[in-house]
């Protein structure tokens, strides 16, 4: 198959991917909240039209505008009307703190181990399987995606981790590993990658990559499976360690937002 995941900007790809299900408004709005707390899509950016929107998404027209207005309501985007008008992605660090820590408080641990262990069977399988499949241009396309990385706000190691998954998926050569590993990003992405709000996060995700590059260039898919899925359970333990600092806070206070995108 085609390796243009790592081509592009795969978190993107990610958020106006083919929505399953009904196409319901609370999809499309959960998805784009989704990447504007976690810095895919920018302060300030323009989003696609209703129109771009909807066919993106695969949902009616009127479905992206219910969307849009709920975003509006919650002050993540703006709308402004004239030639260069349009929507606008509106990011309030505490506002995207606060919204975070409260999914985390609502899933319980079992619900959380329960996303890990998916994510780990997908990442983990795809790594496994590129590191039999891979070819040489395969290799130097993750080089160049792992040497882009931006480690320096929790957006851009987000976005370094779900271009990294995406195009090692690509590198198995199966589709379904594809989509699966975009579904769950955009289903799960912002919460279990929480970690790399933190420095040490970011820079042990960027440790990670050239491991896992490592062990499918030498064609070693026991050590491509091993690392990634020890790399997601190090993001699940820390949602569990952050989950209990949340409820010990006991007020609702949300962390420093700082450490956000």
């Amino acid at each position: 198959m085609p390796h243009a995941t790592g081509r592009v900007d795969a978190a993107r790809a990610v958020v106006f991917a083919p929505l399953d299900g009904t196409g319901r408004a609370e999809l499309v709005e959960q998805r784009l909240t989704n990447a504007i707390v976690t810095g895919v899509l920018h302060d300030g950016e323009r989003l696609p039209s209703e129109a771009d929107l909807s066919r993106s998404l695969g949902v009616a027209v009127v479905t992206a505008r219910e969307a849009l207005e709920v975003l509006r309501d919650k002050g993540f985007v703006k709308t402004r009307r004239g030639r260069d008008g349009g929507s606008f992605v509106t990011f309030d660090r505490e506002s995207a703190t606060r919204l975070l820590e409260r999914r985390l408080r609502e899933h319980s641990r079992i619900e959380l181990r329960d996303v890990a262990l998916l994510a780990s069977a997908i990442a983990g399988t795809a790594a496994e399987t590129a590191a039999v499949r891979a070819s040489d241009d395969d290799i130097e396309t993750l080089v160049r995606i792992a040497g882009a990385a931006d480690l320096h706000s929790a957006g851009g190691a987000r976005r370094a981790v779900s271009r990294f998954h995406l195009e090692v998926a690509a590198i198995s050569q199966s589709p379904r590993l594809v989509h699966e590993e975009m579904r769950l990003q955009g289903e799960a992405g912002s919460l279990l990658w929480m970690c790399l709000r933190e420095q040490e996060y970011r820079d042990r995700s960027a440790e990670v990559r050239t491991h896992v590059i490592a062990a499918i260039r030498d064609v070693d898919p026991d050590a491509a499976r091993t690392t990634t899925i020890a790399h997601i359970n190090s993001a699940f333990e820390w949602l569990i360690d952050e989950r209990a600092r949340i409820d010990a806070r006991g007020d609702g206070a949300a962390s420093d937002p700082k450490d956000m995108p």
